[in-house]
């Protein structure tokens, strides 16, 4: 069974509580997401520290359960 948005936006909310998470279906096939996310936890941290932390969130979904994501994540400006 295919991840949906909400179940992506809600486990990376639930790995990492201050995210903004904004995600897209890029195919409307609800397969293919695009997100972005926002977090002061990525201070600090390289994008493949950040991005390692989003899949982590994700549980072992990343290929199984959702095909692709395209990730885009930052820091909160100051």
């Amino acid at each position: 069974m295919a991840m949906t948005a909400s179940d992506i936006e809600r486990l990376i909310k639930e790995a990492i509580p201050d995210a903004i998470v904004d995600i897209r279906d890029l195919a409307g096939d609800g397969d293919h997401y695009a997100a972005n996310v926002i977090s002061a936890a990525f201070k600090g941290k390289t994008r493949v520290q950040q991005h390692q932390m989003v899949y982590s969130a994700l549980k072992g979904g990343m290929g199984s359960e959702l095909h692709a994501l395209a990730l885009q994540t930052s820091a909160p400006q100051d």
